[in-house]
């Protein structure tokens, strides 16, 4: 059971959510990172992005870190690698893994080649007049 629970945002916080209710875990926090700029297109690197999460509350728990697809896996491979500077365990959970991806998550819903098109992101985003 994880003391906490952090969402890789944007596409993690969904999953983050859903699995901090469901084992009762009141601590989610949110870890910014940008790596797809569109559509199978992505920056070289993840890049972390502010508001950082509170470094002394991670120290000595155990942590979840929830995305929504483990893709390249690049993403995941870097929040693990900072929660476990931290944490005293961290593990992963994903809604979709691909083959390919460089981490191989400890929780998996499904598996898949596939490119994958969310409800909550298959629109683009309101952009205000003016």
């Amino acid at each position: 059971m994880p003391d906490l629970v952090i969402a890789v945002a944007r596409g993690g916080l969904p999953l983050g959510g859903a699995l901090a209710y469901a084992l009762g875990t009141k601590a989610v926090g949110t870890l910014n990172v940008e790596f797809y700029t569109g559509i199978d297109q992505r920056l070289p690197d993840p890049v972390v992005l502010p508001p950082l999460l509170d470094i002394e509350a991670l120290r000595g728990a155990r942590a979840l870190v929830a995305d929504d697809v483990a893709d390249t896996g690049e993403t995941l491979a870097l929040v693990g690698q900072l929660m476990a500077l931290h944490c005293a365990e961290v593990r992963t959970a994903v809604l979709y893994a691909k083959p390919h991806s460089v981490v191989d998550p400890d929780f998996v819903w499904r598996r898949t080649d596939r490119w994958i098109t969310f409800p909550w992101s298959d629109q683009e985003p309101v952009v205000a007049a003016g």
